[in-house]
């Protein structure tokens, strides 16, 4: 059982960027990849990133790529969605998601562990 935490959001201007973190109870992180998933209003929550469980892999969506790295810190329990030249489609609300594989799922349905999600919002 995996219990996740994201905080960091809030609101920034277009261009700015925000840090989101996600905190992980439990012993075990280190067995976990983790994911990042977002949903605007109206709209089905769809795939950001993902980290694999040793942090050497990684996957993102077309639409943030160079844009946001993902990153883990297994000492912390911790996984990082840094956010550079944000824009006012990025403004939803991103969740984390643990999934306890080798691989980096990029699907909604692969995760087992879902966090409550932080509000981003871009203004423009």
């Amino acid at each position: 059982q995996v219990q996740l935490v994201e905080s960091g959001g809030g609101l920034v201007q277009a261009g700015g960027s925000l840090r989101l973190s996600c905190a992980a109870s439990g012993r075990t992180f280190s067995s976990y990849a983790m994911g990042w998933f977002r949903q605007a209003p109206g709209k089905e929550r769809e795939f950001v990133a993902a980290i694999s469980r040793s942090g050497g892999n990684t996957a993102y969506a077309d639409s943030v790529k160079g844009r946001f790295t993902i990153s883990r810190d297994d000492a912390k329990n911790t996984v990082y969605l840094q956010m550079n030249s944000l824009k006012p489609e990025d403004t939803a609300v991103y969740y984390c998601a643990a999934k306890g594989t080798v691989v980096v799922p990029t699907t909604r349905r692969s995760y087992d562990y879902w966090g409550q999600g932080t509000q981003v919002t871009v203004s423009s």
